[in-house]
């Protein structure tokens, strides 16, 4: 299934784009993947496409929410400790029970939580509240049937009164028959998975959590746990990008490291192809000599079909510059080729790949929250001109504090971050106790 339109590529190559043209261009290229029916644990994280009907109550009875006994109302009038009202037990009402009992005049039946309130019963006296059938003072508990059967029978005193209807659950208190359970739209969870489940539902058409493959480059990275060689460095891109694309509600496949060789770049991504909705790779986009990914992506659009292959651009914002879009493959498979530098990596991933990612979820709102915060700082923050810069920062209570300074290059500093500062491109500083814009990351 292709997740990508036909796009209008040809910008003059010295184009410093926004960030906002940028990322424009990729929401108008990516759309929703098709819908499909999945059973409901498969569908979890995954948004619903129509509404949700509800085809029986629920509960679909009258039931007990406590363990106890069902008594008529004028039974238990009066009731109290001195002067306890006495009746028949004639048996226990079980969830799950076949043809329930009829409670009479002078009659109570012991009932279990969920269990239906059986005929001629108005209102539930907790067990708490008599003796349990024991003749004694008041009961903590029921016995187990198997261990006492014949607390099904006898008497049971009752020390205090009850309204009617009190402790039962109305058929249809939760949802009526007929009524919306959910709306499209809904990304369903463990309460919307139970809520489907509790109504019957066994599958739901939803659209399916995409799958992004993220591959990044570069012969001097090595995998935590080997050896570092002369010159090597571990590779954290590819595992902080797939951690974030599953956070961002993707099913992510990380493939690893690729060495700076353009065919083996090109074989690997055609292998990928099968099992990607998108594609995710870092580094090589800049205008070195070893920058395999233009080299490799650069020359692979299809002349029959306009706007395939992958355009390379600068950005006018800081980190992250260097950014590459488009599709590739058959099925036009939407690629995204950011920088290699792990926050410059990172940081292009919140502003585009996210964005990206909830957009073929099928979601409406596909950005992070914003919010407005007071700089804490001892220094004003620069900007290059004409460039939007996105700094790290903690965020609370209304204020923001960058974290590791402006260094784009501080990976750990960004492990400490909650925020980014936005800096737009038309300032050059940014004075402390200034009101700025803060995308928040939690």
């Amino acid at each position: 299934m292709s997740s990508a339109a036909t796009r209008v590529t040809g910008q003059d190559q010295d184009h410093l784009w926004t960030v906002t043209e940028h990322l424009e261009d990729i929401l108008t290229t990516v759309r929703p993947l098709d819908p499909i029916e999945l059973q409901i644990l498969d569908a979890q994280g995954c948004v619903l496409v129509e509404d949700v009907t509800v085809p029986v109550s629920l509960p679909p009875f009258d039931n007990s929410s406590m363990d106890g006994y069902a008594v008529r109302v004028t039974d238990v009038a009066g009731a109290s400790e001195e002067f306890p009202a006495v009746l028949t037990v004639i048996g226990d009402v079980a969830a799950g029970q076949g043809e329930p009992l009829h409670v009479g005049p002078g009659e109570a039946a012991r009932i279990m939580t969920g269990a239906p309130l059986p005929p001629g019963a108005e209102t539930v006296v907790p067990v708490e509240w008599t003796d349990g059938g024991l003749g004694e003072g008041a009961a903590s508990r029921m016995r187990a049937h198997s261990a006492a059967p014949e607390g099904a029978t006898g008497q049971v005193r009752i020390h205090r009164p009850a309204p009617a209807r009190a402790h039962v659950r109305a058929e249809g208190s939760d949802v009526k028959a007929g009524d919306r359970a959910l709306e499209a739209g809904t990304v369903l969870g463990p309460p919307q998975i139970a809520l489907l489940a509790a109504i019957g539902r066994g599958t739901v058409r939803v659209r399916p959590r995409p799958r992004v493959v993220v591959l990044s480059t570069g012969s001097e990275l090595v995998q935590p746990d080997e050896q570092l060689g002369s010159g090597q460095i571990y590779d954290s891109n590819s595992f902080a990008l797939t951690a974030a694309a599953r956070d961002a509600g993707a099913i992510a496949y990380r493939v690893g490291a690729v060495a700076d060789d353009a065919e083996t770049l090109r074989s690997t991504i055609e292998d990928q192809l099968v099992r990607a909705d998108l594609l995710v790779t870092t580094g090589g986009v800049s205008v070195g000599a070893y920058d395999v990914v233009k080299e490799a992506l650069e020359s692979v659009g299809d002349e029959d079909e306009p706007g395939s292959g992958i355009e390379f651009r600068k950005l006018a914002m800081q980190p992250g510059k260097p950014q590459g879009f488009g599709s590739i493959g058959p099925d036009h498979t939407p690629l995204l080729a950011l920088p290699g530098n792990p926050v410059s990596s990172y940081v292009s991933f919140e502003l585009f790949v996210r964005p990206a990612i909830r957009t073929l979820m099928g979601l409406d709102d596909v950005h992070r929250p914003t919010t407005k915060a007071v700089l804490r700082t001892d220094k004003a923050l620069t900007s290059p001109t004409g460039r939007r810069q996105f700094l790290r920062g903690r965020y609370a209570d209304g204020e923001v504090t960058p974290v590791g300074g402006a260094g784009s290059h501080l990976i750990a500093a960004l492990a400490h971050a909650d925020a980014l500062i936005v800096v737009p491109e038309s300032v050059e500083s940014v004075e402390p106790g200034t009101e700025v814009e803060v995308v928040l990351l939690g």
